[in-house]
């Protein structure tokens, strides 16, 4: 999962905690981690979900100021079949 280097800061500071995700084959598993440049994130609770089911608080712990700019940025992502709400928090550096 690609995740830019300023959303990598915004979850290293506790203030991003979910991430949504488009594709057509999953990359994460629950309960596993992810190597990245800020370190080590753990993957929390993965949701197949609908776009349309975001809402305003989970748009807002996404990083988005409300819906309306998750769907502004939902419209730069590659198509895929599936969709997924996943919970995301920062570990530690990477050992």
């Amino acid at each position: 999962m690609l995740l830019k280097l300023d959303l990598l800061e915004q979850i290293k500071a506790g203030e991003v905690d979910l991430v949504f995700r488009r594709w057509s084959r999953p990359s994460v598993k629950p309960g596993g981690t992810l190597k990245t440049k800020v370190g080590l994130l753990a993957i929390g609770a993965i949701t197949d979900m609908e776009p349309d089911d975001v809402s305003e608080a989970d748009a807002q712990r996404a990083g988005f100021r409300d819906v309306a700019d998750f769907r502004k940025w939902l419209d730069t992502m590659k198509p895929g079949h599936l969709f997924q709400r996943i919970e995301v928090s920062y570990l530690g550096e990477t050992p």
